[in-house]
């Protein structure tokens, strides 16, 4: 039976064995191709959950300042989630916190956060700014547009 024989049958089984593995030092007994890719696997998840986070706060800032008439408690409540979803995701993972601070990465959120509150707010996604008009500091920022 092949290393790989439960990582494709029985992803538990397979996570359980590798550990145990790994406890008693069993370094040949290890499935050290599937072991990399989920390492891999697991920093990009961590890197799309602050992402999301970000998304979902920039698009209630921009409901807020695009649609200040209709904010409501709701959206407070997911702009202080958010922030505290990010700090949280920071505290675990502190070199998640280069990605916040590359413009690339921050565009490609603020792109989708453009289209969904285009859809929310049913307004032209052109009416947004075609850059993030807001800083880092401002989107994590308590205070900012409260």
């Amino acid at each position: 039976m092949s290393k790989a024989t439960n990582y494709d049958r029985d992803f538990l089984l397979w996570t359980q064995q590798q550990a145990e593995y790994l406890k008693k030092g069993c370094w040949a007994e290890l499935d050290v191709e599937h072991l990399v890719e989920e390492l891999e696997a697991l920093g990009r998840s961590e890197q799309k959950e602050i992402g999301s986070y970000l998304q979902v706060l920039i698009m209630h800032l921009l409901k807020c300042q695009f649609q200040p008439e209709k904010r409501t408690k709701s959206w407070d409540n997911t702009l202080s989630n958010c922030r505290d979803k990010i700090q949280d995701c920071l505290e675990d993972t502190p070199s998640l916190q280069r990605f916040l601070e590359d413009s690339v990465w921050i565009q490609k959120y603020y792109r989708r956060a453009c289209r969904d509150a285009a859809k929310e707010t049913q307004k032209s996604v052109e009416t947004f700014p075609a850059e993030c008009p807001f800083t880092i500091g401002q989107i994590l920022d308590p205070n900012f547009l409260a």
